[in-house]
């Protein structure tokens, strides 16, 4: 299949996790990749293995870094079909306990991210004849879980900036979507056990695992196919619409 043959597709946090699996399904059908995270061996190992592409260096909080990458990626490879918003971080804590330097991180990467790479890539879709754009959001986004303000919030907002991107820029031939992935077995969610329940990471994956009806996490590649269909031509009558892929956790908990 070559769904997306000759196309460009940025992906953020591209190199490691659910970005990699992305990044790896969009060249596999013909996309040039352009990825950008901040891991250095992570970028490297990507691009030898994923044809297509190319890794850039860019903190996805730095408006101006965001700004000259795009631009550079529009000008190399002359129009911009698809942007991934993927990049984020986690945090363990209720309202009391969070704090607001803590707080603060998680919205700059995972609100703050999204917004710089969308209104850096609009730009240049809008003149263009428009584009696809897919923004990991989360189940939170609609659901409560323990312990999740900083995430929760995150990730609230954006579901509600993908509606107002869908909305806004309907008549230029955007599409904007997002995905509400469940629990995602990646390095991240590893780290994120050890770091957090020392000791316990076979109990508590093993937790996290069947808190979910379906009795297990999903892989990355699960949710890259869901990523690929909403960016491609046969989901061409879909915009603003928010894809659960959680293995029935909104819907038969």
């Amino acid at each position: 299949m070559s769904r997306f043959q000759n196309r460009t597709a940025i992906v953020t946090g591209g190199a490691s996790g659910i970005g990699l699996a992305i990044s790896r399904g969009l060249a596999n059908e013909g996309a040039f990749v352009e990825i950008l995270d901040r891991n250095p061996e992570a970028m490297a190992a990507a691009v030898r293995n994923i044809p297509n592409s190319t890794a850039h260096d860019c903190d996805v909080t730095d408006p101006a870094a965001v700004d000259s990458v795009i631009a550079s990626i529009h000008e190399r490879r002359g129009r911009i079909h698809i942007l991934i918003n993927n990049a984020g971080i986690a945090h363990v804590g209720n309202a009391l306990t969070t704090t607001a330097e803590d707080f603060d991180r998680v919205q700059k990467v995972n609100v703050y991210g999204p917004a710089n790479c969308l209104r850096s890539a609009l730009k240049f879709m809008t003149a263009s004849g428009g584009g696809s754009i897919v923004n990991l959001a989360s189940c939170v986004s609609v659901m409560a879980i323990n312990d999740r303000f900083a995430y929760s919030t995150s990730k609230g907002a954006v579901l509600a900036m993908t509606y107002a991107v869908a909305k806004d820029f309907l008549d230029k031939g955007i599409r904007c979507n997002a995905l509400l992935p469940g629990r995602v077995h990646t390095p991240f969610v590893d780290g994120f056990i050890a770091k957090n329940y020392p000791g316990r990471e076979a109990e508590m994956f093993d937790k996290l695992s069947k808190a979910q009806p379906i009795g297990r996490m999903a892989q990355p590649e699960e949710i890259a196919h869901a990523a690929l269909f909403l960016c491609s031509d046969e989901a061409s009558f879909i915009t603003g619409t928010a894809l659960p892929v959680d293995g029935g956790t909104l819907t038969i908990r």
